[in-house]
């Protein structure tokens, strides 16, 4: 069994048990993604998901099957009980490398999310890696962006406050659609939520040299995942949004990363050079834990976190607050503790 290296100094030096036992498993049991074709990574990464033992309560959810860059695009449309109508708008991407995941993985997520922000959330279906390699899913999601734009007042939603999320890859793909509809015209977007985003292919970054490797999500997987998504290189900004010259007039961020996840470091140089263009930023950087930990609802940490994080969607899609400048990023552990239980 791989012993988890947590940093020995910084608010991060004391791991909870919990993340520990977690983190040991997800090392110990996680598929080596570089050792076999994609398909055969969708498997076993199915093979492993496990039903939760209680989902959100939901008024809807609802599959939609709308005309995509290539062909059919599927859609679930959450809406939840008891909300405002119209009800602000969350398009969401899933994270898995951009080759693995699906509305199913992501499901209990999206639930939670509807309810936590109090919005209907559109999950998209998008094409997937290697098969269809970049910009193809950001295409997807763009086209989504645009299908909500226009019909979501039938599912209780105000086409006037979307935001565009996703988490990991599902970050990428938020922010490069949140650039292309400033630089290509588009639906106006209120708001852009990028979960431990895998922002670049920069794998010489601190985050990555202290933790490429015993936190479950590895370098090698990174690069692994890179070569599928963008094998003929990433200068393309629908791949990479750093390729963009300028972050200016942008919708607001809200910016998650987590300590001990070799992308990290990435995100937070987004988030600052968010702010430095301009753009409202609320970053939050959740030292102690890893990769994807959003999406383990079992961890007390988890729970602590997404009250935190839903509050933060709420409060950067109120109209009288959204336009406000939220200062520089900063961190933020929960690392569960007597005030985050």
């Amino acid at each position: 069994m791989t012993v988890p290296r947590f940093p020995t100094t910084g608010p991060g030096a004391v791991p909870d048990p919990q993340v520990a036992a977690m983190l040991a498993a997800l090392d110990d049991g996680f598929p080596d993604v570089t050792s076999m074709p994609a398909a055969d990574v969708r498997a076993a990464i199915r093979a492993r998901r496990s039903t939760p033992q209680r989902l959100p309560d939901l008024r809807e959810a609802r599959e939609v099957t709308i005309a995509g860059p290539g062909g059919d695009l599927g859609l679930r449309v959450y809406r939840p009980h008891h909300v405002e109508s119209p009800a602000p708008v969350i398009v969401f991407a899933h994270g898995g490398g951009f080759v693995f995941c699906d509305l199913d993985s992501h499901d209990e997520f999206c639930r939670s999310m509807a309810v936590g922000v109090g919005a209907v959330v559109v999950a998209v279906d998008y094409r997937l890696a290697p098969e269809h390699p970049g910009p193809a899913a950001h295409e997807d999601v763009l086209a989504a962006l645009h299908w909500t734009a226009a019909h979501i007042g039938v599912h209780g939603g105000d086409p006037t406050r979307i935001a565009l999320a996703g988490d990991s890859a599902g970050g990428n793909l938020a922010a490069t659609v949140a650039l292309a509809v400033r630089d290509r015209g588009g639906p106006p977007i209120a708001a852009q939520v990028l979960i431990y985003p895998v922002i670049d292919d920069d794998f010489d970054t601190e985050s990555y040299r202290r933790f490429g490797t015993g936190h479950y999500n590895t370098t090698s997987a990174m690069r692994w995942y890179w070569q599928q998504y963008a094998p003929h290189g990433t200068d393309d900004v629908r791949l990479v949004p750093t390729r963009a010259a300028t972050l200016t007039e942008l919708p607001p961020a809200v910016v998650i990363t987590a300590e001990l996840d070799p992308p990290c470091a990435a995100g937070d140089a987004y988030a600052r050079r968010l702010a430095a263009d301009g753009v409202p930023v609320r970053h939050r950087r959740y030292d102690g834990l890893f990769h994807g930990f959003l999406t383990i609802p079992t961890l007390t940490a988890t729970r602590a976190a997404r009250t935190e994080i839903w509050a933060m969607i709420r409060d950067v899609l109120d109209p009288a607050t959204a336009g406000r400048r939220c200062g520089d990023p900063a961190r933020s552990s929960v690392s569960p503790s007597a005030d985050h239980r």
